[in-house]
């Protein structure tokens, strides 16, 4: 690539980031400047932009580490893009054959986190973008609460801190179902008059890695496992799940 093709700036803002990276210690300000050779103003410049960002932290004590939006960035890279590329074809073919939106989401430290989406043209979607960590409250956020890990323990306990006491005992029942069911349906908080249908998907040691979840209107997202579009997720569930090894017992009542 020739040099007229780079962005300079953004070159050396990710050359920082290795060297932060490349130090098991945080830096201080002084050690990142001997190993740059860059001004103290750049420097500052730059820091202050990787910080606002989030790709670096500042800690109490003037030094300097990566930063939480990276942590949740590689929590979308590491081990998951094998499972994004499984998804895709089954997102697009639920989106295709329903005409409703259809996500992943996979379990992060901050909740579940929206890996991928597929929309048609005439579809919508819970007002989430790619990265974004959806609620408790949405139909993703009970399937990942009803079949956490150590992952997501501290994300449950936080979320239902926020909740009043009647939504909470609500939450607490839609999430028993969904672990006994193996779905859940809820009125998503995000966008009126829009619906979900999550299903999780489930490996080997019957640990949760994502959630598939199909959106739209209200009217169109079925409540129950019985319904022909709940029967057609909760089967692309299974197979998904099958293929990480995870026994089809489940889906037996």
């Amino acid at each position: 690539m020739s040099k007229d093709n780079k962005i300079q700036s953004l070159e050396i803002g990710l050359k920082l980031l290795e060297t932060i990276a490349s130090h098991k210690e945080p830096l201080k300000f002084s050690e990142i400047q001997n190993i740059t050779s860059m001004s103290k103003s750049n420097l500052y410049k730059y820091l202050t932009t990787l910080y606002e960002f989030g790709a670096i932290q500042r800690n109490p004590d003037s030094t300097y580490s990566l930063g939480h939006k990276l942590i949740k960035l590689g929590n979308i890279a590491q081990g998951q893009s094998s499972l994004v590329e499984v998804v895709i074809p089954y997102l697009k073919k639920i989106s295709d054959e329903t005409g409703l939106t259809a996500l992943l989401a996979v379990p992060t430290t901050g909740g579940p986190l929206v890996s991928y989406i597929s929309d048609t043209l005439y579809g919508i979607n819970i007002g989430a973008q790619i990265g974004t960590n959806l609620p408790i409250v949405t139909s993703t956020g009970v399937v990942s609460a009803a079949f956490r890990n150590e992952l997501l323990n501290t994300w449950f306990d936080s979320e239902l801190s926020r909740l009043k006491e009647d939504v909470r005992n609500q939450l607490l029942l839609d999430v028993e179902n969904a672990r006994k069911h193996y779905f859940a349906s809820q009125i998503e908080p995000l966008v009126t008059h829009v619906s979900s249908f999550s299903v999780p998907i489930l490996n080997y040691e019957e640990e949760l890695i994502g959630a598939i979840t199909i959106v739209g209107y209200t009217k169109t997202i079925p409540t129950t496992e019985d319904h022909p579009i709940g029967q057609y997720i909760m089967n692309i569930g299974k197979e998904i799940s099958s293929y990480y090894g995870f026994s089809e017992r489940i889906y037996q009542k």
